[in-house]
């Protein structure tokens, strides 16, 4: 990173910027840190309030919940899950280093790199994900305009995508937050005019008409928004606010980052749920491409509009995955320079997104089972290190957190035994209608009595919920004593 990076939102004066922040896993400098926890809403915002939020509407009415089951499943799911991440962000604040870093203190300095590579999977699948919808929505935004929306401009948009990601990526920390900040104006204002424009399209007797679901089902839409919002952004929430002094606000910045991450996905997921539930045309076309489809119920006029508050809103979080990834690969122990790391994976990430927009026939059903797999050993995680944030009263000893012989030791086997047992019962509890090769998961389901993989709690995700418990009570039952050991010393 740059020698003097900064934290500041839009009402904190900033010094001089450099081109290319250089430094990596490094602990920011006390002069360094700068800015309040108000300047947290930006990043955060800007990352979650693309119009994808709008398409998971129709998974979550795919579960065959009513339209107020969907309501509460939408908001205790958005809000719960980034509140996971504000806490994660304390440790950010407390040992000024990015989140896995400071997971070394839990899980030793070399035990750590098992989370690290779950974490760097994880941000490159989200990065290319998200930048792979930016090409499918350009091309589908086209074709609606009467324009050539083929491999061309798939090609052009997969280009200008990349580019805007990679570049902010190797650029770091300052100018991603410009760029944020800059991103939530602008998709602020369109996502709205959006809403707008798209409220007639909305028919109430059809979502009266939403049959109430079961219990199992109701879970599975609730594990599904959890693993889709902040489960996906918790192994990177303490790399903002490490910016941030010590001196900051813990509820500050535990509240702005749940705030600004979970304010407009909780209203576009329901605002989602209301056309999806209203047209199952509209809803089984998002499956196959998740923001194109939502340009059909526009005016032609709005479509241009509607392809930038697309592309930028998925940019925003494409942006914020691909520097967490870098830093990631780092933390595994990959010895390359930061830029040179969000390099690497924008590599990983136009791969990716070359195959999605070009070769792939679905996208929702790939994409679940990603998100649900990997959803569970991060679940783990995210229970492990949550548990520990909690337990912990005082500042990290940052340097010792590359030091195997130092306090946090080489490896706690406690914590990677943790995430094997949560890992190991959470995928035996959860199923997937595809792919056929993940069709060995749920082998739990029959020796607990619920019904074996065709039964009622098949597809309710609890492997999830299981594993966020094991690591989160683990750690609280297990874990207490070398805690209060480590912050004892000196």
């Amino acid at each position: 990173m740059s020698t003097a990076p900064t934290n500041s939102g839009p009402t904190t004066a900033a010094p001089e910027v450099r081109t290319v922040e250089r430094q990596g896993l490094d602990v920011i400098a006390e002069s360094d840190r700068k800015g309040t926890p108000r300047g947290l809403f930006w990043p955060w915002f800007a990352a979650n309030i693309s119009v994808l939020g709008i398409a998971y509407g129709s998974f979550v009415v795919g579960f065959g919940i009513s339209f107020w089951q969907a309501t509460v499943v939408s908001v205790i799911g958005v809000v719960f899950s980034f509140l996971l991440c504000g806490v994660v962000a304390i440790a950010g604040k407390r040992g000024s280093a990015p989140t896995m870093v400071l997971s070394r203190a839990a899980f030793g300095v070399r035990g750590n790199r098992v989370p690290s590579f779950l974490s760097w999977i994880l941000t490159v699948g989200w990065e290319t994900a998200l930048a792979a919808l930016a090409v499918l929505a350009t091309s589908t935004v086209f074709t609606e305009l009467g324009w050539d929306g083929g491999v061309l401009t798939k090609v052009v948009a997969l280009v200008v995508v990349a580019a805007l990601v990679v570049g902010a990526g190797v650029a770091g920390f300052d100018v991603i937050m410009r760029l944020q900040t800059w991103i939530t104006v602008i998709t602020a204002v369109l996502t709205v005019v959006y809403v707008v424009l798209a409220v007639p399209s909305i028919d109430f007797a059809a979502i009266a008409a939403m049959p109430t679901g079961s219990a199992q089902q109701f879970i599975g839409a609730l594990v599904l928004v959890m693993t889709g919002f902040g489960l996906g952004w918790v192994n990177a929430a303490a790399d903002y606010s490490r910016y941030l002094p010590r001196s900051s606000s813990t509820g500050g910045v535990v509240g702005w980052t749940t705030f600004g991450g979970a304010l407009a996905p909780a209203i576009l997921v329901v605002f989602g749920v209301l056309l999806a539930g209203s047209s199952p045309d509209l809803s089984a076309a998002i499956g196959a491409d998740p923001i194109g489809a939502l340009t059909t119920i526009l005016p032609v006029w709005f479509l241009i509009p509607f392809a930038l508050v697309a592309i930028l809103g998925l940019v925003g979080g494409a942006v914020l995955d691909i520097y967490s990834s870098g830093l990631a690969l780092l933390s595994v122990g990959v010895k390359i320079p930061r830029p040179v790391a969000a390099g690497v994976d924008g590599v990983f990430m136009v791969a990716g997104a070359i195959y999605i927009a070009f070769f792939a026939t679905d996208f929702v059903g790939p994409f679940q089972a990603f998100l649900i797999t990997l959803g569970v050993p991060i679940a783990a995680w995210a229970g492990i290190f949550v548990a520990d944030v909690l337990l912990r009263r005082t500042a990290y000893a940052e340097g010792e957190l590359d030091d195997r012989r130092g306090r946090y030791g080489d490896v706690r086997w406690g914590a990677i035994a943790l995430v094997a047992v949560g890992t190991a019962l959470g995928w035996g509890l959860v199923t997937l209608a595809s792919p056929a090769w993940l069709s060995w998961q749920g082998y739990l389901l029959g020796p607990f009595g619920l019904g074996g993989r065709d039964g009622a709690w098949a597809y309710a995700n609890l492997g999830v919920l299981v594993a966020l418990v094991v690591g989160f009570l683990g750690t609280l039952l297990f874990a207490r004593g070398s805690v209060r050991r480590q912050e004892a010393q000196r």
